[in-house]
């Protein structure tokens, strides 16, 4: 998808993506990106989205943030944005 096109890729929550996520994070960790996903409480009992990716390193030129309301859903969009900043995700 070209960047700028307006259109928001969709999340595949039937890939399953929870079940590569630690794998995933150390594969991160392998190429010089600091990641990790958390859980807000708060974000949670106000109905918002409340898992959060967060990831940065040489390998991003900056930072990558992706939210969603299931554990599934932030690692989805974490995917789809990781791979927008240019990364080859093998996952």
């Amino acid at each position: 998808m070209a960047k700028g096109s307006g259109r928001r890729p969709k999340v595949d929550l039937d890939n399953g993506i929870e079940d590569v996520t630690l794998s995933l994070l150390e594969w991160l960790g392998e190429q010089g990106v600091g990641a990790m996903i958390r859980v807000d409480a708060e974000r949670m009992r106000d109905n918002r989205p409340a898992w959060t990716f967060a990831a940065s390193g040489e390998a991003l030129n900056g930072g990558v943030r992706a939210d969603g309301a299931s554990a599934a859903e932030c690692m989805g969009r974490a995917v789809l944005a990781l791979r927008e900043a240019g990364l080859v995700v093998p996952f």
